[in-house]
């Protein structure tokens, strides 16, 4: 049985999201980092994604349903209108999250405990908003699942905490990659499966596009294992076989763990040997060291305005 998305228990509120204010003296901490592993490899990446901007390179957010489950999204949003972040991308996972937190601000179920009484899923606030943006990108010129969302959230009573509105605000490109039935959103009978697949192809389409211009650029894959690395092994094979190199292309992944095909359809394969760079660690720590670390670093990028 459906329930209206106030009415189901979450682990994740308004509460707990992150604040993204920098705050005085974090500088002498990040000068008193050892200069070694984990911690080298972050100042490098810092450096990696100004540098982009400073030479109006993209730098792509390819985020999982983790980044907003663990209260990151502000710092997010907050790297979008600084124009740091150039474009976004998700898997279902990552956008259900986003619009749950958005229309109610709260999102992620007890995932044992709903299931075992048959209502893990059963959320009908969003499997009709879903639907509603699915039929909006079938009558849209500009068909997408990403901004179809990012457009249909402008009414949700929390969308400052929503990554796809913020996008959509800025007038970036955000994509939404999709695998039939890894979402609850496809439990629903109402919903229109060609829709659904003709939007997120849409949005595979346009991030070919976006990904033929990244020489340069920086890609960051932050808590998909799985999908969203296929995504960029297929959208660099598409650019590939027009010719186009990406020999300056650098890659990241942060993650709590390495997996198979983050190690090579992200920081291997896409790049050439020493522009792939990985930090391990917990979403809720390691993005809020980053967010924090480029704006601290900005100072040195003088072409370069983030709106401090």
């Amino acid at each position: 049985m459906l329930k209206p998305l106030c009415q189901k228990q979450h682990k994740v509120g308004l509460e707990t999201l992150a604040g993204n204010r920098p705050e005085k003296y974090f500088s002498d901490w990040v000068d008193s980092l050892p200069d070694v592993l984990g911690a080298k490899t972050l100042k490098h990446i810092v450096a990696l994604i100004l540098t982009a901007r400073q030479n109006k390179k993209p730098v792509v957010f390819a985020y999982g349903g983790h980044v907003v489950k663990t209260g990151c999204s502000p710092l997010i949003v907050d790297l979008i209108k600084r124009n740091i972040i150039t474009a976004v991308v998700t898997n279902g996972s990552g956008a259900i999250h986003d619009i749950e937190l958005a229309l109610n601000g709260t999102t992620s179920e007890d995932v044992d405990q709903e299931l075992e009484t048959g209502s893990f899923g059963m959320v009908s606030d969003t499997m009709d908003f879903m639907n509603k943006a699915l039929s909006d990108s079938s009558a849209s010129t500009r068909p997408g699942l990403g901004h179809a969302i990012g457009h249909n959230l402008r009414a949700a009573k929390h969308k400052d905490c929503s990554i796809l509105y913020a996008a959509e605000k800025k007038h970036i490109a955000a994509t939404v990659h999709v695998a039939i039935g890894t979402d609850t959103v496809h439990m629903s009978p109402d919903l229109d499966g060609a829709a659904l697949g003709a939007a997120t192809l849409a949005d595979f389409r346009y991030l070919a596009s976006i990904v033929e211009l990244m020489n340069g650029g920086v890609w960051i894959n932050c808590g998909s294992a799985v999908i969203l690395p296929e995504v960029l092994l297929k959208v660099i094979a598409m650019a590939r076989s027009k010719g186009i190199e990406f020999d300056k292309l650098n890659t990241v992944n942060l993650d709590m763990q390495t997996h198979y095909r983050t190690s090579r359809n992200v920081l291997k394969r896409p790049v050439k040997e020493g522009n792939g760079h990985q930090i391990l660690g917990h979403h809720e720590i390691i993005l809020p060291l980053l967010h924090q670390m480029i704006l601290l670093d900005s100072h040195r990028f003088l072409d370069l305005d983030i709106g401090l």
